[in-house]
């Protein structure tokens, strides 16, 4: 099929990314078809394959995207040189990264069932590199005493889930802050790997 009249590969592809993340993030993967995506895009069906293979690789590149990015944008962050400030920066990144895509965040943890198991491989690998990065920062904790835990890979992986966990509630404009918010998560994630 040709190409709708006045479509760009450089601005009708994003624009397909940017409507596949809001529709399986309403709707899930198994409900939106491509004939959904290209209505909401502005395109006819069959032009969809000009910019994806198909929808498994939609999928997988929001996943990657989402995955990539998060952890360029930690690894471009100027680190303190102690543990314990190094995990609440970590504590406050995470937060904040996390509440300006709430649904990339949302597709990354309910859509991964969906994946191909080639491309849930490609996403684990990806994930667990992030978590490697909070547990160097545990076992750092450990060595110098400041930290106390018994095992620092599910510590890690404990303390991503209850970041991440402010997307499920927290909304703008409700009681406190996302500042405020940041604050008790991290008094939070401080006490539970503290030396006693």
């Amino acid at each position: 099929m040709a190409r709708t009249s006045g479509s760009h590969a450089d601005k009708t592809g994003p624009r397909v990314s940017q409507a596949a993340l809001s529709l399986f993030a309403q709707h899930g993967y198994a409900a939106v078809s491509m004939r959904k995506i290209a209505g909401e895009v502005g395109v006819q069906a069959g032009a969809l394959y000009n910019y994806i293979p198909d929808k498994q690789s939609l999928l997988f590149g929001l996943m990657q995207t989402h995955m990539q990015d998060l952890s360029d944008a930690w690894q471009k962050l100027d680190k303190p040189d102690q543990p314990v400030d190094q995990l609440e920066q970590f504590s406050r990144f995470h937060i904040r990264f996390h509440h300006a895509r709430q649904d990339a965040v949302f597709i990354s943890y309910m859509e991964l069932r969906n994946l191909t198991p080639e491309n849930f491989k490609a996403i684990e690998i990806l994930r667990s590199d992030y978590e490697t990065e909070v547990e160097k920062i545990l076992k750092a904790g450990v060595a110098t005493g400041a930290f106390q835990v018994a095992d620092t890979k599910i510590a890690a992986m404990a303390l991503i889930a209850m970041l991440t966990g402010v997307n499920t509630w927290f909304r703008e404009g409700g009681r406190l802050s996302l500042s405020e918010i940041e604050t008790i998560y991290w008094d939070m994630a401080r006490k539970a790997v503290a030396a006693s």
